[in-house]
């Protein structure tokens, strides 16, 4: 299945090369940009992934390209070696910095290079929000056991039966019933200070 390709530039002939050589090999059904609202371009479209080929990118580009580079990957070609703007392109979501001139046949490795870079890094991403939730729920559960073991004199185990027994009681599960848990007893501590 082709991929579907958004097309920002600002050369018609070379947009229209590019459009010819991607769609004629099977490889993308490309679409081209229309307006200046390229963040609702992407939410209409679904592309793919987007290219973007200025002869010089500017600081406005690097804002939209922010605003779209979580749905898609984005590759851009432009016409100045300026590293420091290569770095910022970056930094704004961009998975390839290239200069523009590169040969039809050679764009299809980058965009192929692009996409597996995007993935790549949306799964790290993936990975690394479960590691913080699944950190943060082990601290709320010790928050909850200290509370426990300090109001209710338990020991941690009887604690965290407690809380398992709890959750199990109300159907719920226990990350829930442990943050309800400490943030009713925040709030009672809060109360009752004058």
């Amino acid at each position: 299945m082709p991929l579907t390709i958004l097309l920002i530039d600002t050369d018609d002939d070379r947009a229209h090369a590019l459009e010819e050589k991607l769609s004629e090999s099977g490889f993308a059904r490309v679409v081209r940009a229309q307006g200046p609202d390229l963040a609702a371009t992407v939410e209409q479209t679904k592309p793919d992934l987007v290219i973007v080929d200025m002869a010089l990118p500017d600081r406005d580009a690097l804002e939209d390209i922010r605003a779209v580079s979580a749905a898609s990957p984005v590759v851009m070609f432009a016409g100045t070696d300026d590293p420091a703007f290569a770095q910022e392109a970056i930094a704004a979501g961009v998975c390839s910095y290239n200069l523009s001139g590169v040969a039809l046949q050679d764009v299809r490795p980058v965009l192929a290079s692009a996409i597996a870079l995007f993935k790549r890094y949306r799964h790290v991403e993936t990975e690394l929000a479960a590691a913080k939730a699944l950190l943060n729920e082990r601290r709320l559960i010790e928050r909850a056991k200290a509370i426990l073991m300090k109001d209710r004199k338990m020991t941690e185990p009887e604690a965290y039966r407690w809380l398992q027994k709890k959750a199990m009681n109300e159907s719920r599960k226990l990350a829930q019933v442990v943050e309800d848990f400490v943030a009713g007893q925040e709030d009672q501590q809060r109360e009752s200070k004058p």
